[in-house]
């Protein structure tokens, strides 16, 4: 039993070396991962425990095999794909931190220029997401309102009518419409304050891009990104 526990460590050991090397960009897409040799002397394992470790990052679409070839990296963090983001933003806390700083720069400007731009559809579509939002802290419908704070999220990256700002956000939506669920989840099951400060905040930014008040609405965005940046970093404390 023990051997058996001791195995797994190993291998998760690796496993998070190997995902620290994709995430910081030490191996990017279409690198070659050194050869099982060279990585079982690198983390001190045998050659089954790295082989194990690169199986199990293939099948989450990480790497992959070529026949005579070698193991490669592929372009999977980078197209936009859900998983395997959700289990790499839970196992390495620094990202989800890269992330909220990255969002409080692209989503403060989507929204700076949804409050100048979007059409009288997508200001509807905006106050009913909100008062879905609502409905569901009514209901205490947890989950129910991080998914609806995801796709409002969206709808006001489309209505920018930015056409690079849309395609950013497009490119990476899998990666953020997951972590804006995970950590609109979470922080709603912290407490009741939490749950209700999240939700007047969302009040405050559809109001403003409502309200064509593209300086309110910038930093009301700004503002919700820093209040859940504090909430997620004191959380991994």
């Amino acid at each position: 039993m023990a051997t058996g526990m001791q195995t797994r460590g190993r291998v998760e050991m690796v496993m998070r070396r190997l995902e620290t090397a994709l995430l910081d960009g030490s191996l990017p897409a279409g690198a070659q991962l050194p050869a099982e040799r060279l990585l079982a002397q690198q983390y001190a394992v045998s050659r089954n425990t790295v082989r194990e470790a690169v199986q199990r990052l293939a099948a989450r679409g990480l790497v992959r095999s070529r026949r005579g070839a070698g193991v490669f990296v592929t372009d999977q963090l980078r197209t936009g794909m859900a998983s395997p983001w959700s289990q790499l933003v839970a196992d390495h806390p620094a990202l989800r931190d890269d992330i909220l700083e990255f969002r409080r720069v692209l989503e403060g400007a989507t929204a700076y220029f949804a409050a100048q731009r979007a059409s009288g559809d997508e200001r509807a579509q905006i106050m009913a997401l909100l008062a879905e939002l609502e409905q569901a802290r009514a209901s205490d419908d947890k989950h129910g309102e991080a998914q609806a704070d995801a796709r409002l999220h969206e709808v006001i990256a489309q209505a920018s009518h930015n056409t690079m700002f849309l395609h950013l956000h497009t490119s990476i939506i899998g990666m953020l419409r997951e972590h804006i669920t995970i950590n609109g989840t979470g922080l709603r099951q912290q407490d009741d304050a939490t749950s209700l400060h999240l939700l007047s905040q969302h009040r405050t930014l559809c109001v403003a891009i409502c309200a064509s008040q593209p300086e309110e609405a910038r930093t009301a965005m700004q503002s919700h990104i820093d209040f859940v940046r504090t909430r997620v970093t004191s959380d991994d404390d």
